[in-house]
């Protein structure tokens, strides 16, 4: 866990509230949520923690993107034909000995949410300077809708900039530009991949809420994060029993990891036509061929909607419990 700089109260309060006064406009009726977006996106930006994590993020990127484009090019050299949706094979495309880049963002990417929420109030609190903030000219939901919109804002920067600079890597190995559907698959990715991580920073600022310290807030949503994608899987192996695919399937996508994972794999493979149980006479009835974007959109919209979901109710929860709080100095 990094450790977080340190800051001089007096002068981060003048910036606030010089800050506050600009962006809300004193006598105007503003609530100062500009402020406190453009404080804590400088903030995120700047920390140590957001910076290891997307090193390593693009670390691990960059040795799965040589690792896909070495066996499309074997693949290649075999059948002397380009593989059908090459592009996108670059960010799913893997070896025994290292993964694709989806695994590695679908294990890492929450992570990322949880750095940049685990103490957005309970740090504050910690540093007392929660009270000299909501003394200034900002009204409170403005503190607790601006550390959420400064956290979502850094996280779609973060991911528009790796998956842009895998894709331009891998364009300049292949040297075959991706296309229109291939694009749109790529961008639904993105935005799939942004409303998880949000899910993630959404249940870590509720933590931040719920706990006193930054310690114990961080400990909790670890615990969450590892328990749904570590040992959900198994606690519902055992549960299902004889009866994987009704009672198995319906109790796996009460995980979070498991609805992106799913809703991951239709986007960036076009060959994946249904995400339910088939029976055989509907194998043996349907026509071969692949889904296009659009269809694709619609097979992924019930997992969607349930990620925005669980996101807005753990926001919610946090939001209702910090403007209920009472803050002293």
């Amino acid at each position: 866990m990094a450790v977080l700089p340190r800051v001089q109260p007096r002068a981060w309060l003048e910036r606030l509230r010089s800050r506050a006064e600009a962006g809300s406009g004193r006598g105007t009726g503003g609530s100062g949520l500009a402020a406190v977006v453009r404080k804590e996106f400088a903030d995120h930006v700047s920390g140590w923690r957001m910076l290891i994590l997307v090193a390593l993020l693009v670390v691990t990127g960059l040795g799965s993107l040589y690792t896909a484009a070495q066996t499309i090019r074997d693949a290649v050299g075999l059948t002397a034909a380009i593989p059908e949706f090459v592009f996108l094979r670059l960010f799913t495309g893997g070896s025994p000995q290292l993964p694709p880049l989806t695994a590695f963002v679908t294990f890492l990417a929450p992570l990322l949410g949880i750095a940049l929420g685990f103490d957005a109030v309970c740090g504050e609190q910690n540093r007392r300077t929660l009270s000299r903030i909501l003394a200034q000219p900002i009204h409170r939901d403005a503190v607790i809708n601006g550390k959420f919109l400064a956290g979502v804002l850094a996280i779609v920067i973060t991911l528009t900039a790796l998956l842009a600079g895998v894709g331009a890597l891998g364009l300049l190995m292949l040297g075959v530009p991706p296309t229109g559907d291939e694009a749109l698959r790529l961008v639904a990715y993105g935005v799939l991949t942004t409303i998880y991580v949000a899910f993630w920073l959404a249940l870590a600022i509720l933590f931040s809420v719920v706990f006193r310290q930054a310690a114990t807030s961080a400990l909790a949503s670890i615990s969450v994060w590892l328990f749904f994608s570590a040992f959900w899987d198994m606690l519902v192996n055992l549960a299902a029993g004889d009866d994987p695919v009704g009672l198995g399937l319906w109790l796996s996508r009460i995980s979070p990891s498991y609805l992106y994972s799913e809703a991951m794999v239709t986007l960036l493979n076009p060959l994946v036509r249904t995400l339910g149980p088939v029976t055989l006479e509907q194998v043996l009835g349907a026509l071969e061929g692949v889904l296009p974007v659009g269809q694709s959109l619609v097979l992924v919209w019930p997992q969607t909607v349930g990620l925005v979901a669980l996101t807005a109710v753990c926001f919610a929860i946090s939001y209702i419990l910090f403007m209920r709080r009472e803050i002293r100095a």
